[in-house]
């Protein structure tokens, strides 16, 4: 008898640790076939937060629910600097712009939307704009990131002939707009981590 529940607690183990092995290989394949997306949501580490967004997306992702509701108030409620953004619109003939965020980061929830209506109120036409999403620790499944400093969110990076020019980090010095036009008209701006 004692021989006999031996034998089926060591079997009760060794399956166990073979379904504990399976389940690891699975997550394991799982995270490999996710990284080959651009869009995909995750659940957050925050208990308020349903799913965020990961990896490259388009604003049409944003203006869909969970994030509608954050992205069109701020969009609407967010009051432009009309004499700023005409003097922005001609100087951004040629630019190229990398937006990374987070859907679960409030900056991210506020200057993006502004971010967007600043740009419509230019003219700007989206030809070379790049949107990522990132986790909570500032990574994406398919390295986007890799090579490009982003420490905080959201990180702006204005591209002119193919060069960086400058970025906005996380929050704009004095406004977004303005913080644009002092990039565009190279007047020495610094975001505030590199002051």
């Amino acid at each position: 008898m004692k021989l006999l529940k031996y034998h089926i607690k060591t079997a009760a183990v060794l399956i166990t640790l073979g379904l504990a092995f399976m389940a690891c290989q699975s997550s394991s394949s799982k995270t490999n076939s996710e990284s080959t997306v651009d869009y995909t949501t995750k659940a957050s580490m925050y208990e308020a937060e349903d799913s965020i967004l990961v990896g490259k997306h388009t604003r049409k992702q944003l203006e869909q629910t969970p994030y509608k509701e954050w992205f069109e108030t701020n969009y609407k409620e967010y009051e432009i600097d009309k004499e700023v953004v005409s003097e922005l619109e001609p100087l951004l003939d040629g630019v190229s712009v990398k937006v990374f965020m987070g859907t679960w980061c409030d900056d991210s929830q506020y200057h993006v939307p502004a971010f967007f209506k600043i740009m419509d109120q230019a003219g700007y036409k989206y030809t070379d704009f790049e949107l990522y999403s990132m986790t909570e620790d500032k990574v994406t499944p398919q390295d986007f990131e890799q090579g490009l400093n982003i420490t905080q969110v959201p990180t702006f990076i204005i591209y002119k002939d193919g060069k960086e020019v400058n970025r906005i980090v996380e929050y704009p010095l004095s406004s977004i707009e303005k913080d644009l036009l002092d990039i565009m008209q190279e007047k020495g701006y610094k975001n505030p981590y590199a002051l």
